[in-house]
């Protein structure tokens, strides 16, 4: 069997399995008088703005008859009203009553109370990986090229760190052949911190997609009303999307907002992209020195801005 074929099968067979699990092949959800189709488009209609009879086939992928016997059934019922456009006097608006409106809010808290009986007894990170697997199948398949929301955090949990260390390490060694011992000074900087953080001056962002750490940066309390910008590091798969130049933003507006006065950073001169950041933010290189210790012979550079 070619990988195409396995993939048809596995597809074939979690389909049957969501079905069961949802009871989507009983004739009527969640012990209603409603058909799936029917919830669907109860569904739509009280969700989509100007919402018209072509939309619902397109989106929805059923047939125009089918939609009209459903809508006749729903304005007998009392859950749902046309109105003829203004702009398209051959086109007509739907929309819910306020019965079809209560009605949707029943279904969709028969669904919640559905879905929590089923996610009841699952950890968090049971719960984490399930969201992230969906996501990543409806990302996958889906024919809108889209990308996953991210969140960005500053409190630290267990395993952040941890993250943040794999993190530098793994892209340093793909990107420019660092070698262990670089990964053994972001985990002695990350340790250095740690025994001494200060929360009233120190924050760092962690950028956050679907659960998964792809990025972070940091300001770091140093004496005199000076800070450090540490571990700026974005995973290579969300470069170029603004993320890095927001993550930069937000961390150079918090150390005006506390009224520091000097920010250093220390990076290297492969780092073209982001000295090219730095740089339209004004900071200055006022040191450079050649290092040899991570597998590779390269050019730190210190910078500084004035705030």
């Amino acid at each position: 069997m070619d990988s195409k074929m396995s993939v048809i099968a596995d597809i074939r067979q979690f389909s049957r399995f969501y079905t069961r699990l949802l009871g989507l092949l009983d004739s009527h959800v969640l012990s209603s008088d409603f058909s799936l189709s029917e919830v669907r488009v109860l569904f739509e209609i009280g969700n989509t703005e100007r919402c018209t009879a072509k939309m619902l086939t397109e989106q929805l992928g059923i047939d125009a008859g089918y939609l009209s016997r459903i809508m006749k059934r729903f304005e007998k019922a009392g859950l749902a009203y046309k109105v003829q456009s203004e702009e398209d006097g051959r086109s007509y608006l739907l929309h819910l009553s306020e019965l079809g409106k209560k009605t949707l809010a029943d279904m969709n808290e028969l669904s919640n109370e559905q879905i929590r009986g089923m996610i009841g007894d699952l950890s968090q990170q049971q719960l984490i990986e399930l969201s992230r697997s969906m996501s990543t199948i409806a990302r996958t398949l889906s024919s809108e090229s889209t990308q996953p929301q991210v969140k960005l955090r500053t409190d630290l949990k267990p395993g952040d760190i941890g993250t943040l260390i794999h993190l530098h390490g793994w892209i340093y060694a793909q990107e420019f052949g660092y070698n262990s011992v670089f990964e053994a000074y972001v985990c002695r900087t990350f340790y250095d911190w740690m025994e001494t953080r200060d929360p009233e001056r120190d924050r760092i962002w962690l950028a956050e997609v679907e659960g998964q750490i792809v990025g972070s940066i940091a300001i770091i309390g140093k004496p005199e009303e000076r800070v450090q910008l540490r571990w700026f590091i974005l995973h290579p798969d969300y470069r170029g999307s603004g993320l890095g130049k927001n993550m930069l933003d937000q961390a150079i507006e918090y150390c005006r907002e506390k009224g520091f006065k000097k920010v250093l950073l220390e990076t290297t001169s492969d780092q073209e992209k982001a000295i090219r950041m730095y740089s339209k933010m004004g900071f200055r290189k006022v040191a450079e020195q050649t290092n040899e210790v991570w597998g590779t012979s390269h050019i730190e550079e210190t910078y500084e801005l004035e705030l």
